[in-house]
């Protein structure tokens, strides 16, 4: 079934290979991104990708009368909402920033939507909201804790959007709980493209291999895991995008709400992931093993099983896929280069 989608933050990483896949199954897509973390190309690439025109709404979610005027002109069925701040570190030192776009940002669409009538939503939430977890593989029903203020938003997020649902039915929100995002699309067209010195192991890890970085980093080889180093759930964008286009096929046919992760339910070590991107790019990636990193954990995993019920979901794509992806990103002219 077609539906016409507003696509928050879609020209960024998650959401330009989500607006691919919603493309491929049939959906009429309009972008709306203020810029303000993803490249002025992406539109361009990905209309390279689809063959299609790429409709795009510069502007910022905070903009009422904007998003009034953006519904009016196309009548949206439903909103994929990504916009958001999302890096960790950075909310410790701009908290009233987070705040004003992921919760703000979040509270201004919903009313949109209200007076639009537009009532499905798929979320993008993040397995921050988990905190440190006292159960791996975690499940949905974990506690939700929060480290820092990214992950508080989020989780303020999902309660908002749980109280909505509660006090009108009419709604139907699918919240998507990512793990450890990596890769980029098989055309090298689109990927991960941090502007600054990468928070994540498997951009930083491109950066070595393309020799802007001299070694990896590796915090801490005495955990309590296989090779001692850290553990976490790393999926194919790809497949990530895949799962946003179940969750909102889910909401539109049942007009139910669900909250899952999205993750394979299998952890890599870092020191499996430098080996799968030496495999990829074909030379050595030195690393240096330092103290570990207050609040890191030794594993971070999906329960994977409920995405699978709810949504037909389960991922398709190895590490070795993500890192060979991720080099042919990295490596063309369209990457970091």
């Amino acid at each position: 079934m077609t539906s016409r989608i507003l696509l928050t933050g879609g020209a960024g990483y998650i959401g330009s290979h989500t607006y691919v896949a919603l493309c491929a199954a049939g959906h009429e897509v309009v972008i709306l991104d203020n810029f303000a973390n993803a490249r002025r190309s992406v539109p361009e690439r990905l209309e390279q990708i689809t063959g299609r025109p790429v409709r795009v709404i510069t502007g910022d979610v905070r903009d009422g009368a904007m998003l009034d005027a953006a519904f009016a002109r196309h009548g949206f069925d439903a909103v994929v909402h990504f916009a958001a701040l999302k890096a960790v570190g950075e909310s410790m030192t701009r908290p009233l920033d987070y705040f004003d776009v992921n919760v703000g940002g979040l509270t201004t669409v919903l009313q949109a939507m209200e007076r639009a009538g537009c009532r499905r939503l798929v979320f993008s939430s993040s397995a921050t909201v988990y905190g440190v977890p006292d159960e791996t593989p975690t499940p949905e029903i974990a506690e939700l804790r929060a480290m820092n203020p990214y992950g508080q938003t989020k989780i303020i997020g999902e309660q908002m959007l749980g109280w909505l649902q509660q006090a009108d039915p009419r709604w139907a929100v699918g919240i998507l709980r990512y793990f450890n995002p990596a890769g980029a699309h098989a055309s090298a067209l689109i990927g991960e493209d941090p502007r600054d010195i990468p928070n994540n192991l498997m951009p930083y890890v491109a950066r070595v291999a393309l020799g802007a970085l001299d070694r990896i980093a590796v915090f801490g080889d005495d955990y309590d895991t296989p090779d001692g180093t850290g553990v976490r759930d790393y999926i194919h964008v790809e497949d990530l995008a895949r799962g946003h286009v179940l969750s909102l096929a889910r909401l539109v046919g049942s007009g139910m709400g669900h909250v899952v992760n999205l993750g394979t339910g299998r952890g890599h070590s870092v020191l499996e992931v430098i080996a799968a991107y030496q495999r990829a790019c074909n030379r050595h990636l030195p690393h240096v093993i330092i103290d570990r990193r207050a609040g890191d954990v030794p594993i971070y995993v999906a329960r994977a099983d409920k995405a699978a019920e709810v949504l037909g979901f389960r991922t398709e794509k190895t590490l070795d896929e993500m890192c060979a992806s991720s080099w042919q990103w990295v490596s063309t002219a369209e990457g970091l280069t």
